[in-house]
């Protein structure tokens, strides 16, 4: 049994040796990473293809079911900017990067959330386990004996490939909601505010989007939004998995050009991870410099077939026990 907690959790260095730090401090004096231009244009063409969609619908120039996929493709893609905004970019004024991420295109969850929770599973000491990472996949065993039969046939299905599809947005949805809910409950109101202007500036824009592009509310909701969460989720996958090494908890996703765009090459997760600050157009530079180190860091924690191996091998299975190995 793995024995990983986080008082037993060593959290290594970021650089492997002097020359290693001197080559990332050189990827950071690059003319790209200086005006981070090519985040810029990852706003122009979320924000231009979520839009210029609306347009043509407006126009009638293409019907609601050919604006559906690309309507779930930037809403994706938004999420991924959105991780790019709460690191630190474009800019350097976190106000300026949440007032260009705040807007609710992709439904569910508010960014001040989102920043806050995120900024919490970056706790490496704390990766993977529950109660203390907020965006782990595993339960503790007390968790699992209350669960309902249901309720474990839910989780199972959703540390597989295709149940993460069907089932993890709600299961994730839920399990948020449920959260902020006690917090309430217990008379912890510090995201009251937040909610209220999300859920606001939601309803304008469902409310909007039907009387200008002609899409029903309840359409964007289910067959937009839902499944963009969807193809969010299966970045986070198996990203992480329980390790008593601190290292070796995070993967590398060798995945294509298409997906590395799309999730804005948060598949060099263990690079990520190391270098947070890190614009994402950087993270497969930095890999390249040390790639055999990075996978011997992570335990050969390495996706070699990218998303599509990782269909190949968990479309029905899990790649672990729901459990976490620690049991709590």
């Amino acid at each position: 049994m793995i024995g990983v907690g986080r008082h037993m959790a060593h959290t290594p260095s970021a650089y492997f040796d002097a020359e290693h730090a001197a080559a990332v401090e050189r990827l950071k004096m690059r003319l790209s990473a200086r005006s981070e231009w090519p985040t810029w244009v990852v706003c122009v063409a979320v924000y231009g293809l979520w839009i210029g969609t609306m347009v043509l619908l407006h126009r009638q120039t293409i019907g609601l079911l050919a604006a559906t996929p690309l309507l779930i493709v930037s809403s994706t893609w938004y999420m991924s900017l959105q991780h790019e905004l709460l690191h630190g970019h474009p800019t350097p004024w976190p106000f300026f990067n949440k007032l260009l991420g705040y807007a609710p295109l992709a439904v569910w969850f508010p960014y001040t959330l989102y920043r806050d929770t995120h900024m919490r599973h970056h706790r490496d000491a704390d990766l993977t386990l529950p109660h203390h990472d907020p965006e782990t996949n595993y339960v503790d065993a007390a968790q699992w004996a209350r669960m309902s039969p249901l309720m474990r046939a839910l989780w199972r299905a959703q540390r597989t490939f295709l149940g993460r599809l069907v089932v993890g947005p709600p299961l994730s949805v839920a399990r948020t909601y449920a959260g902020e809910c006690r917090a309430f409950v217990r008379g912890q109101w510090h995201y009251g505010p937040m909610w209220c202007v999300h859920g606001a500036l939601l309803a304008f824009m469902l409310v909007g989007m039907q009387r200008w592009a002609g899409i029903p509310a309840w359409y964007y909701l289910l067959a937009v939004s839902w499944p963009a969460l969807s193809l969010a989720m299966i970045r986070s996958f198996y990203e992480h998995r329980a390790a008593d090494k601190v290292s070796e908890r995070t993967a590398i996703n060798e995945a294509g050009w298409v997906m590395r765009l799309l999730y804005l090459n948060n598949n060099y997760h263990l690079i990520h991870h190391d270098l947070p600050g890190l614009p994402w157009f950087l993270l497969a530079a930095a890999y390249r410099l040390r790639s055999i180190d990075y996978v011997a860091k992570s335990g050969g924690f390495r996706i070699a077939g990218g998303y599509r191996g990782l269909f190949a091998r968990y479309a029905f299975r899990a790649p672990d026990a729901s459990v976490h190995p620690s049991g709590r």
